[in-house]
C-alpha cells in the first residue's frame, strides 16, 4: 500500500485521519472526531492523495465520498491500524485480573500433574482471564549428559516456542534464569495388595517384573544404573511414554514402576495404587523452572514464574 521509501517522510497518523474521514463521510465531523479543525484535515487529505496518488474522497453537497481506489485501502489501512493498536495495548502494564493472555509451560508429565492443580487455582483466584498451555517433555534418548537430554527444551525456550520450562535438572545453560520449585524422589508404585509391599526387599525387586517410562521405548534408566552398583539387575517387561499411562498399567497388572513420589500420593488412590520406598537410593531430583533472562523483561512471564514458585506442591 505504501512505498517503503516513503515511510520515512510519510506521517501515519494520515491513516487514522483516512479512517475518520472514510467513516463520518465528511470532513468537519471528522475534524470533531479526531479534535481537529477542519483545515487541519482539508490540509492532511491533501498530503495523503499526493502520498497515494488518488483523491480518495470527493466533495459533494452533504460532505465527501470514497473514490474506487479510497475503498480498495479502506480494508488494508483498517488492518494496519488494528494490528498498531493490538501492539500498543499489549504494550500496557500487566495486569494479572485483566489480562487474556495465554502462557505456554513445558514440563514431563510427573511435574505438571503435581503443579497443576495448584497453579490453576491460583489462577482462578487471581487471574481468572490467563489460559495455560502444557507441552510434554521427555529427556531424548540415549543422552547421558543432562545439556544435551533436554536440548529440545532449552531450544523451544529459545525460540519462545514455550515460555517457562519444568525440567528435573540442574544442568541448565547459563543464559537461562533458573528457579528451584521443589526437590523429588522415586518410590516404587504397584497396585493394591501387591506381594512386593509385604516384602520391599532388594532381592525380591529384582525378581519382579518392571514398567519403565521411556519416550523412545529403551528399558535401561536411573534405576537400572543403581542396581549395577550393587552387582544387581531387573527384568523390565513393558515401556511406556508417559508417567500418566504407567498408572493404568500398574492398576491392572502385577508390574512394578518407579514414580514421583508427589506424582504417586497425587494419583495412587484414584487408580487403586500403592507405593513403598526403593529397596535402594535412588537419585534425587531438584525441580526448576527455566527460561531466558532475557524473558525476565516481560512482565507476564515473570507473573507467571512467580505464581509457579509460589505454588509449591504438597509434600506426601
Amino acid at each position: 500500500m505504501l512505498n517503503p521509501i516513503d515511510l520515512s517522510r510519510s506521517d501515519l497518523n494520515l491513516l487514522v485521519l483516512f479512517e475518520a474521514v472514510l467513516e463520518e463521510r465528511h470532513v468537519g465531523r471528522a475534524a470533531a472526531q479526531l479534535n481537529l479543525t477542519s483545515s487541519a484535515v482539508s490540509h492532511g487529505l491533501g498530503r495523503l492523495r499526493r502520498l497515494l496518488n488518488d483523491p480518495l474522497f470527493l466533495r459533494t453537497p452533504k460532505g465527501v465520498v470514497p473514490t474506487v481506489r479510497a475503498m480498495e485501502l479502506a480494508a488494508p489501512i483498517a488492518d494496519v491500524l488494528a494490528r498498531v493498536r493490538s501492539m500498543l495495548s499489549d504494550a500496557e502494564p500487566f495486569d494479572p485480573a485483566n489480562s487474556t493472555r495465554r502462557f505456554t509451560i513445558a514440563a514431563p508429565d510427573g511435574v505438571s500433574a503435581v503443579l497443576l492443580a495448584p497453579l490453576l487455582d491460583k489462577l482462578h483466584r487471581t487471574a481468572p482471564g490467563i489460559d495455560i498451555g502444557i507441552r510434554q517433555l521427555l529427556p531424548a534418548p540415549k543422552k547421558t549428559s543432562p545439556e544435551r537430554a533436554w536440548r529440545d527444551a532449552f531450544a523451544d525456550l529459545d525460540d519462545r516456542l514455550t515460555d517457562i520450562a519444568v525440567i528435573p535438572t540442574e544442568h541448565i545453560p547459563q543464559r537461562f534464569h533458573i528457579s528451584r520449585l521443589y526437590e523429588e524422589d522415586f518410590v516404587v508404585a504397584m497396585r493394591t495388595g501387591h506381594a512386593f509391599a509385604g516384602e520391599p526387599s532388594l532381592t525380591r525387586y529384582c525378581e519382579m517384573q518392571h514398567l519403565v517410562v521411556s519416550l523412545s521405548g529403551d528399558p535401561h534408566g536411573f534405576v537400572d544404573e543403581a542396581l549395577a552398583k550393587h552387582g544387581c539387575a531387573r527384568r523390565v517387561a513393558l515401556t511406556v511414554p508417559n508417567f500418566t499411562f504407567a498408572l493404568a498399567i500398574l492398576a491392572e497388572t502385577d508390574l512394578l514402576c518407579a514414580l514421583p513420589r508427589r506424582f504417586a500420593a497425587i494419583h495412587a488412590a484414584r487408580f487403586g495404587l500403592e507405593s513403598v520406598n526403593a529397596p535402594l537410593e535412588l537419585t534425587r531430583f531438584h525441580i526448576n523452572a527455566a527460561l531466558p533472562k532475557v524473558a525476565l523483561m516481560d512482565a507476564g512471564v515473570a507473573w507467571l514464574l512467580g505464581a509457579l514458585e509460589q505454588t509449591q506442591p504438597a509434600a506426601p
